[in-house]
């Protein structure tokens, strides 16, 4: 199966607004600070995305978009529960292979995100999977979207990008590696 332009790629992101996005950074950071850094990196993000070939672009919102959101990305909201429920119904909105990344690596180019979307890329591959030095993940890639291989991974913990990596492997999956990436997740990273 050839990945140009049939991939659907995934950005799941919070609405930048002060006090609801990196908390994690308050203090050294204001809330305002935080939501700025946090508006710039989903910025950047999106725009990585629009430049890439794909089926369709979806941004998975928790809030509302606003201007800040680029013509070519369908919103759809982000459904509730926990972030792995959330990730779940993101896959489970897609009919074909899906490419997911959350707003937290502003870093990735087209580089990064090359090998799962060149014209071969699901040839014999079941997931792509961008590991983050903190022990989660990036990006998530699946040639068929399976909710159940998302439900029930711990998130947020050390051990998030090697459950999930796992669950992958053991559902028989083909997986192929994206480079490992540094997630913002605190003042330290940023």
């Amino acid at each position: 199966m050839s990945a140009r332009g049939c991939t659907e790629l995934l950005v799941i992101a919070k609405e930048p607004v002060a006090g609801r996005v990196k908390t994690r950074l308050c203090p050294p950071f204001s809330p305002a600070e935080a939501a700025e850094l946090a508006a710039a990196s989903l910025a950047d993000t999106l725009e990585t995305l629009l430049a890439l070939p794909a089926r369709r672009r979806v941004l998975v919102l928790d809030g509302r978009p606003g201007d800040w959101v680029p013509p070519g990305f369908e919103v759809v909201p982000q459904s509730g529960g926990g972030l792995d429920e959330r990730l779940a119904a993101a896959f489970g909105g897609c009919t074909g292979p899906a490419l997911l990344v959350g707003m937290d690596t502003p870093q990735i180019g087209a580089t990064h995100l090359a090998p799962a979307l060149a014209p071969d890329a699901w040839d014999g591959c079941g997931a792509w999977f961008g590991p983050a030095e903190d022990g989660g993940f990036w990006a998530l890639g699946l040639a068929e979207p399976d909710p159940a291989l998302l439900l029930g991974v711990p998130m947020s913990v050390p051990e998030t990008g090697a459950v999930q990596r796992r669950r992958l492997v053991e559902a028989g999956l083909a997986v192929r590696e994206l480079p490992v990436l540094v997630d913002v997740d605190t003042a330290a990273d940023a």
